[in-house]
């Protein structure tokens, strides 16, 4: 049979490997140009109803449409985040599965549990969201009607105070620590899987308090729980007349709760740029104001590099701590 195959030299093959890359290239360039032109998803690591999870649903239809696609919010709770952070660093890096998530992903979860990633390296920071300042909510029938009542309690009845978190190393159950630590008591810390969880133990006189991140302000209207001080350096705008610890005499919690974004590491910088504007465009958005400020909560943007520098500093004050005061994840 007649051989009619053409042969092809080294020249020819490397133009042709020259035209397939430039063709991917091209591709890659072509989807980058089209994002977003599918729905994206909002991976939250607590379960609905807590802090994170209504940050999220806040900006997420204000998201949408900024962007004109569907953004849901897809609930992933366990472990403090490393089970949302694990799918959302394994998931393609194409920018349309997006971390929700506490900054203490990073800066307390890799010192506190094994996590299956390394949130500094296998997630890309896109963007600060939110803070939310912390209150100290305290069961009904607790036999103590303010901060220094409770600190004496704590010192007379030593390891039988209880308070409840988000999960261990969540900024509530931190900034509990840094509490017992500046007031000189013991307590012992009885982990969640969110706020809401966290606050409800408290709200059936399971634990005896929690630093809640807002989600309890009905509640408290309601008479339902207590609160005895604000965990931050300044008082609440929804409840002025309640002091801040430091007032009560327990100085040096500066920390508030802050939210962000991260994507899969590797997605490419055109596309966290854009997500990146289209939340700062989502926050100032007066109805996302409004109802963040609602949870005690305040609007803060911060680009990606003022994320990244916030996220190094708050990484060596929580690991100081969790160092300091061998605070381990049950």
């Amino acid at each position: 049979m007649k051989d009619f195959s053409v042969p092809v030299n080294r020249r020819q093959w490397l133009g042709v490997g020259l035209a397939a890359t430039g063709g991917l290239s091209s591709l890659s360039a072509l989807a980058q140009s089209r994002w977003p032109d599918k729905p994206i998803k909002l991976v939250v690591g607590f379960p609905p109803g807590g802090a994170t999870d209504v940050v999220a649903r806040i900006v997420a239809q204000p998201l949408a449409d900024v962007l004109g696609v569907s953004v849901v919010v897809d609930n992933r709770p366990g472990a403090a985040s490393n089970v949302a952070m694990a799918e959302v660093a394994r998931a393609p890096a194409d920018g349309y599965t997006v971390l929700v998530a506490p900054t203490t992903v990073e800066s307390a979860n890799p010192f506190l549990y094994k996590t299956p990633v390394n949130p500094s390296t296998d997630l890309l920071a896109v963007a600060g969201l939110c803070r939310f300042q912390l209150h100290m909510v305290v069961r009904p029938s607790f036999p103590a009607k303010d901060v220094s009542e409770l600190i004496n309690h704590a010192r007379r009845n030593p390891g039988k105070v209880t308070y409840s978190s988000a999960g261990a190393g969540t900024t509530p159950h931190l900034i509990g620590e840094l509490f017992l630590q500046q007031a000189g008591i013991s307590a012992v810390h009885v982990p969640y899987r969110g706020s809401a969880p966290a606050l409800q133990a408290v709200m059936a006189n399971e634990v005896d308090f929690v630093m809640d991140p807002g989600i309890a302000f009905p509640h408290v209207r309601a008479g339902r729980v207590n609160m005895f001080a604000v965990a931050s350096p300044s008082r609440s705008r929804q409840f002025p007349e309640i002091p801040t610890l430091g007032e009560k005499g327990v100085p040096g919690i500066d920390y508030d709760t802050w939210a962000g974004l991260w994507l899969p590491a590797g997605t490419p910088d055109d596309i966290r740029a854009r997500l990146s504007r289209a939340v700062s465009q989502v926050l100032t958005q007066p109805d996302v104001q409004k109802r963040m400020q609602a949870l005690s909560g305040e609007a803060v943007y911060m680009d990606s590099p003022q994320y990244r520098q916030m996220l190094t500093q708050e990484t060596a004050a929580f690991s100081s701590l969790i160092r300091n005061r061998k605070i381990l994840a049950e």
